[in-house]
């Protein structure tokens, strides 16, 4: 066992380090304005419009080692050793009384899970992502069902595959947005990686990029006010992916931070340690975990979601 979860963390650090290369063409999202982060974090004081709902779509048994970094003097103090870890893929469900209906990110299909060569999930690249071990709850097609087909965009925290394999169930004139960067990134296997992610992209429009500000050495930086309305943010976050990005929502309840995977599990959000062999630069992610950590500590009412456990 021990083996074969080191042989599928190499693979998945190869495959998911980075997001796919791919031939999609990308714009700057006309959605969305600069913001500062004052004015986000002021905006904190009231609860906003927005209903917010979190769909846990699929179950998942990944190693241990990718989705957190072992070598952290945390981690070796605690003991953590490589392991199957359980997770889960999430969707959640954004309901702006003005705008509509948004997801942020994407769940999983039913229909990719039946016939993933069609999505260009070959065989080969199945067994290396762990896909016989990914379990429905519920699948994507439920919840847009559920909706109405009423799904104006999805935003998505980073274009890694297990955030996009939901695409099947929402109509290709959908638009997409991402932070910048996403679709340029580069992985050890990009032929592989590639076909699957042209695949599922194919035939929709150019993926719409948020505006963010260059910060150092180019990486985006800064705040998108979503709606122009204060009630939903983007948060650059890169790290995990040089797009890699937050979402902090108003909800009726109170402000809900929507992390992507920035931190992957509860233990890894708790002691501030960035993921592993998934993430393409530990130092950068290590550096956006203790910003939305900040936040977090200047704002204890936020609720905080993270990229795949409760």
């Amino acid at each position: 066992m021990k083996s074969a979860t080191r042989l599928i963390s190499l693979l998945l650090a190869g495959l998911l380090a980075a997001c796919s290369t791919t031939s999609h063409p990308v714009q700057s999202a006309a959605l969305g304005k600069p913001a500062s982060a004052a004015a986000m974090e002021a905006a904190l004081a009231t609860p906003g419009p927005v209903e917010l709902q979190t769909v846990a779509s699929a179950d998942w048994v990944v190693p241990l080692s990718g989705l957190l970094n072992l070598k952290d003097p945390q981690a070796v103090a605690a003991g953590l050793a490589d392991r199957p870890e359980p997770i889960q893929v999430y969707l959640h469900v954004l309901r702006h009384p003005k705008f509509g209906v948004f997801l942020v990110d994407t769940g999983v299909s039913a229909q990719l899970l039946k016939t993933p060569s069609k999505f260009g999930i070959s065989s080969e690249l199945q067994q290396m992502l762990n896909i016989p071990r990914l379990q429905l709850r519920r699948d994507a097609e439920s919840v847009v069902a559920e909706l109405g087909g009423q799904v104006r965009g999805v935003f998505l925290t980073h274009l890694h595959l297990d955030h996009i394999t939901g695409l099947p169930a929402l109509a290709r004139d959908v638009p997409i947005h991402a932070g910048p960067g996403e679709l340029a990134e580069q992985h050890a296997m990009p032929d592989m990686m590639r076909a699957a992610t042209d695949a599922l992209l194919a035939g929709r429009p150019a993926q719409h990029e948020w505006p963010f500000a260059a910060g150092r050495d180019g990486v985006p930086a800064g705040v998108i006010d979503v709606f122009a309305d204060g009630s939903v943010f983007a948060i650059a976050a890169p790290g995990h992916t040089t797009g890699s990005t937050a979402y902090l929502v108003r909800t009726l309840q109170g402000p809900v931070l929507l992390t992507g995977d920035v931190s992957h599990t509860r233990w890894g959000w708790e002691h501030g340690v960035e993921p592993g062999d998934y993430t393409r630069d530990q130092l950068l992610n290590r550096s956006s975990l203790q910003q939305l950590k900040a936040l977090v500590a200047r704002h204890p009412a936020i609720e905080v979601r993270l990229g795949h456990q409760p």
